[in-house]
């Protein structure tokens, strides 16, 4: 093998080595799909949006339908408004839900959307009346550890107590 083919080899991994890297990219982005069809846009308000960020799809019944287009703060209502961007086929009953959830235990957030059963879709601009906020692991932990402990203290109290009237 000559030295010039050698060096075409090399180039050739190198350059599949840096497409390599523009894949990973784009799909930590969330940059994947370039398509930018005919969409329309619903809010939504969440108490806590935890770590939900803007290009995070939106996904029902497994399938990316839209992606989250901004976040922003209602400062009357004190609630995270996000506006999702839904392609145009995937219409949603009027009393549809909105959920932030999870991918896996520490995946990255998405919207689930869960239709209702109205006989009226949605509109473009569209509020989303029933959401639940996300499920923050930190507050579940701290919760559990709380009751745990409450709940030692609690049973070491009635012992002391019925010790102390032998």
């Amino acid at each position: 093998m000559g030295k010039r083919s050698i060096e075409i080899m090399v180039g050739g991994f190198v350059l599949l080595g840096i497409v390599g890297v523009l894949f990973l990219a784009l799909k930590a982005a969330n940059l994947g799909s370039f398509s930018s069809g005919d969409t329309y846009s619903l809010l939504a308000k969440f108490d806590n949006i935890g770590g939900l960020k803007v290009r995070a799809p939106v996904r029902s019944a497994g399938v990316t339908i839209g992606r989250v287009a901004s976040i922003t703060f209602d400062a009357k209502s004190y609630q995270g408004v996000v506006r999702l961007d839904l392609q145009r086929d995937a219409q949603f009953p009027s009393d549809s839900s909105a959920r932030i959830l999870t991918s896996g235990l520490l995946g990255d957030q998405y919207v689930g959307l869960e239709p209702g059963a109205a006989d009226k879709p949605f509109a473009a601009g569209d509020t989303i009346a029933q959401t639940q906020s996300a499920v923050v692991l930190e507050s579940l932990i701290s919760q559990f550890l709380f009751n745990k402990a409450e709940d030692a203290g609690a049973s070491k109290a009635p012992a002391a107590v019925n010790g102390a009237k032998k």
